[in-house]
């Protein structure tokens, strides 16, 4: 790991005020046992925990950062559906989606009156068949999903793409609501770009390899995401699990691009699977998750890195998966999925916390004439 250098902590965009806001003091559950904040996690404060107990992931804000949208299996549902809380009733969820079929990759357009996510319900009711590990850690890519629009409490569904390949990973840009999302549609993982009505549809990738989940920077001038550059035999084994809908995830790295797609770069270089990125509301900074560092591939973690690929940080120290990071609109908060505090093994959970921006100047009492504002909620 690369130390960080004392000049780069001065991102002015996430200083905060030093309190305790009241939401995170009413709610007992929150506290439940168990770790919730590891000493060296030294960027983050009041770590509280959102949903208690199955498979919580990818938690991300509204654009007022009132409330999380995120995909949970959680009784009577037997694979992933789409829910919305708020941070200030944690064990609280809404379902949004239609409860049929598979979902993911749920996310607001930036005026906050309409979601977006992808879903199987048109093709099954049922969930569709989890992936074949006989070909060892693969992901699933299933052709069946599509893209919607809805209201943010699920009605007045609105299919965006119309393809029998995998249409999914969709997410905004907070400027004007165009949908940047990861397709099929011609004979490769790439990514796209369309109008928030689905049309205008644009290819920004074309090199071999899965490009996906991707994000816009703040100001919508940037995009970073996860891909797979295989060659020689790993082609041949990525293009032959394609076949099969299915996908190896097990070397991703982050690249960045302008909006459009050109002046493309690699950023990291881990030799890992590294994944769900997200821009530091700067634009000059990038958390991710990354198995790097654990021989066994195991571990994961978030870590951060500049959009130019220097000075390369570990966030979070607890054991299991730390992923998924995703900051509020004003940056002051992070949400993140993870494996701490299991009430039993293979459980994920929804964490906030407090982003400290530098805490080489002392965390709290560094921050003490930030400008204020409300906690989410």
């Amino acid at each position: 790991m690369q130390n960080p250098s004392p000049r780069r902590r001065r991102l002015a965009a996430t200083l905060v005020l030093p309190f305790v806001p009241a939401w995170l003091l009413i709610h007992p559950a929150a506290l439940a046992d168990g770790i919730l904040h590891d000493p060296r996690e030294v960027h983050l404060a009041d770590v509280r925990q959102l949903t208690f107990g199955g498979e919580n992931a990818e938690a991300y804000w509204s654009p007022d950062g009132s409330e999380l949208i995120f995909q949970a299996t959680a009784p009577p549902y037997a694979c992933d559906q789409i829910f919305r809380m708020r941070p200030d009733q944690p064990g609280e969820r809404r379902l949004v989606s239609t409860g049929k079929g598979r979902t993911t990759c749920a996310y607001f357009f930036p005026d906050g009156e309409r979601i977006l996510y992808s879903s199987t319900h048109l093709t099954s009711a049922a969930c569709p068949p989890r992936p074949d590990h006989s070909q060892g850690y693969v992901w699933a890519i299933y052709p069946s999903y599509e893209i919607f629009t809805a209201r943010p409490d699920g009605s007045e569904l609105v299919r965006l793409t119309a393809n029998e390949v995998y249409d999914a990973e969709a997410t905004t840009c907070p400027q004007d609501g165009s949908i940047i999302f990861t397709s099929m549609r011609d004979g490769d993982l790439e990514l796209y770009r369309m109008a928030a009505d689905g049309s205008d549809v644009r290819r920004l990738t074309h090199a071999p390899g899965y490009d996906g989940g991707a994000f816009f920077s703040a100001d919508c001038s940037q995009i970073v995401w996860r891909a797979s550059r295989p060659a020689a035999d790993a082609l041949a084994d990525y293009r032959r699990l394609l076949t099969r809908d299915l996908v190896r995830p097990t070397k991703l790295e982050l690249w960045v691009a302008r909006a459009d797609g050109s002046d493309a770069r690699q950023i990291t270089h881990l030799d890992s699977g590294s994944f769900a990125p997200y821009f530091h509301p700067s634009g000059q900074r990038i958390l991710f998750s990354t198995n790097h560092g654990d021989p066994r591939g195991r571990e994961f973690d978030i870590w951060a890195v500049n959009v130019d690929g220097t000075e390369l940080e570990r966030i979070t120290y607890t054991p299991g998966f730390d992923g998924f990071p995703m900051f509020s609109p004003d940056g002051r908060w992070l949400a993140f999925s993870s494996n701490r505090n299991q009430g039993k093994p293979g459980e994920t959970d929804v964490y906030v916390a407090r982003w400290i921006d530098s805490p080489e100047l002392g965390g709290d009492a560094a921050l003490s004439e930030a400008s204020g504002g409300d906690p989410p909620g």
